[in-house]
């Protein structure tokens, strides 16, 4: 069963509520749900966390702790997933969320040269801004589905090869 291969990679429950971030959500924390791996806390764990891995913010990690807290599904996962997207990943997701924003708000692709400064950043945010943002929420909403009914999925058989073994 995955479950249990997930839950051997899961760090513990006191180690997250320690955490130096986390320790703002206080007794929201101690949700017994947050820390358990069940059919419904899992899928949507990964729906929050793949969602959130696809937004350009820092500190992802912390906005998923708060959705999972929010939709009380698994916070370890829900933390992990956002790590998709890490300094190797990031040029090639957010290059490919720009141009699916471009073509779903009918921009032409634009060239440009990202350059690590805020003045870059003021510069470009009108130009090339609108379709990352459109893109990102996109591709954000079709990867936290695809997540979601993936991991769902995969329970609802796990669980069915279960009372197939053993009705054997």
């Amino acid at each position: 069963m995955p479950k249990k291969i997930i839950e051997r990679f899961m760090p513990k429950p006191e180690t997250l509520r320690n955490h130096k971030h986390l320790q703002m959500f206080g007794d929201l924390l101690h949700k017994p749900n947050l820390w358990t791996l069940n059919r419904r806390s899992a899928p949507m764990a990964f729906a929050v966390g793949l969602f959130v891995a696809w937004i350009p913010m820092p500190f992802q990690m912390v906005l998923a702790a708060a959705l999972a807290i929010i939709f009380n599904c698994n916070l370890p996962i829900a933390v992990a997933l956002v790590w998709i997207t890490n300094p190797v990943t990031m040029p090639f997701m957010f290059y490919a969320a720009y141009l699916l924003g471009a073509k779903l708000l009918s921009h032409p692709p634009q060239e440009f040269a990202f350059e690590a400064s805020w003045q870059w950043i003021e510069s470009s945010i009108s130009t090339i801004g609108p379709p990352f943002l459109v893109g990102c929420l996109v591709l954000g909403i079709i990867f936290a589905a695809i997540g979601y009914f993936t991991v769902h999925n995969l329970w609802k058989y796990s669980i069915l090869f279960k009372w197939k073994s053993r009705s054997k």
